[in-house]
């Protein structure tokens, strides 16, 4: 039994991690917003964006790395 006893600190430790992740994404109740705030997020959803942030190119999407094979109803595909 005493050979176990090295499993101890990694269960201990795998607990304390299991129990932060429930205390941390537990469900909290939505707090009331301030007419301040409610306010001030209001103006500033409202406000245009300046000239440059609109022209700005779109980033490209990057590769994921994963293969997609085309289906036999896909057109571009050609015959052999």
């Amino acid at each position: 039994m005493e050979i176990l006893l090295w499993l101890l600190p990694a269960a201990l430790v795998t607990g304390l991690a299991m129990v932060w992740a429930a205390w941390v994404g537990r469900e909290r109740p939505e707090r009331e917003r301030t007419q301040a705030e409610q306010d001030r997020f209001a103006e500033a959803i409202l406000r245009p964006l300046p000239p440059a942030a609109r022209n700005r190119p779109r980033p490209r999407e990057r590769s994921t790395g994963v293969a997609v094979r085309r289906t036999s109803s896909d057109p571009t595909r050609r015959s052999a």
